[in-house]
């Protein structure tokens, strides 16, 4: 028992001795580090100086923001009784969901594409009363074109609206990649759900231009829209030419059949009614008549019901906000940067006198 609170007295005599310690070097370094107050002061003031200096020199930033909802109906309804009676027909109404193939995600990823970001970048656009592309005119305010004079492969390259893309030359390949680059940097272009489970989604595009950032996230959007229902009522929409294709050659046939049966009755008037072989072919014509106008009944029906399928396939994109100008300017705070660049310098300068200071006890 006693050789127990001996041990128990000495473990918080050690305790006790070791607080002391740490005082005692708090109070040291503090010591210490009051000595060098003129130093520290002095870095702390130059950083943040500096840091005032980053803030003044950056330039305004303009951000446009554009937030949208997708309206799918993937719901069966009514039109699952029709997509079944069509297949009787041998017809496939493409009343599937179509999936998830640009859903959620991977809409957002869509929208950051290059094809669909070189779609919006040759958009035709109205400037100072001349039609130009986006990209011609992200040439035009980036002055790039100053750089390019004294390059003959660059001199005379234009990127018309609309312009055909695969007949590009190797250096508007590179060119409208770097644009591609530019405006798709994480800091540049920012596409999500704002809130987790939500439909909303938010295109913001930060630019120097307050113009561009306007034009390309809106016709962003636009472009997105236009090859999203392309894509998502493909099926259906094909479907639905088909079937006009057919309707309009059974209706031609059906037309002709009519002419041929009044044809065939001028042929027979007032035959002798014993001379049924001369009548045959009015009864042959007959017999199209009749098979041609179901057919085209039955073609009928399958038409509309793809037609009703494919408003059922095409989905809505619906803008809820768009940008409108003024937009919001975004600068880095000049007070922010002040505190925190004197912060860090001063932090750094204490970080050197103490790790200076035991060096050069540990070499003593």
């Amino acid at each position: 028992m006693h050789s127990e609170n001996s041990s128990n007295n000495s473990n918080f005599d050690n305790d006790e001795i070791s607080l002391k310690e740490l005082i005692f070097k708090i109070r040291e370094w503090y010591q210490f580090l009051l000595t060098q107050w003129k130093l520290i002061i002095l870095v702390s003031a130059i950083g943040g100086a500096i840091g005032y200096t980053y803030a003044y020199r950056q330039p305004i930033t303009y951000m446009a923001t554009l937030t949208f909802a997708l309206e799918e109906d993937n719901g069966g309804g009514g039109m699952s009784g029709a997509a079944g009676l069509a297949s009787q027909f041998g017809f496939d109404l493409g009343g599937g969901s179509g999936g998830g193939a640009f859903s959620g995600s991977n809409l957002i990823e869509l929208m950051k594409s290059r094809l669909l970001v070189e779609k919006t970048l040759l958009t035709p656009i109205e400037v100072e009363g001349k039609t130009i592309s986006i990209a011609e005119y992200y040439i035009q305010i980036n002055k790039m074109r100053e750089a390019w004079d004294k390059k003959p492969a660059l001199k005379n390259i234009q990127f018309l609206p609309n312009a055909d893309r695969e007949k590009f030359t190797i250096q508007q390949d590179s060119i409208l990649k770097n644009i591609y680059f530019v405006v798709t940097n994480v800091k540049n272009l920012t596409i999500g759900q704002k809130v987790k489970k939500a439909t909303i989604t938010s295109i913001e595009v930060k630019n120097l231009n307050e113009k561009f950032s306007k034009i390309f996230c809106e016709n962003l959007a636009k472009e997105t829209s236009e090859y999203y229902i392309e894509i998502k009522s493909k099926k259906a929409r094909l479907n639905v030419e088909i079937l006009q294709k057919q309707t309009d050659s059974i209706r031609a046939e059906l037309n002709s059949a009519i002419t041929g049966v009044a044809s065939a009755a001028d042929n027979v008037f007032n035959l002798n009614m014993a001379m049924n072989v001369k009548r045959s072919n009015g009864l042959r014509r007959q017999v199209d008549v009749e098979a041609n106008r179901a057919m085209l009944t039955s073609l009928v029906v399958n038409l509309e019901m793809s037609k009703m399928a494919l408003r059922k396939e095409t989905p809505l994109i619906q803008i809820i906000d768009r940008p409108i100008f003024p937009l919001e300017k975004e600068k880095v705070s000049k007070l922010k940067s002040l505190v925190l660049g004197g912060f860090l310098a001063g932090f750094l300068t204490v970080l050197y006198l103490v790790l200076n200071s035991l060096y050069k006890k540990m070499m003593a």
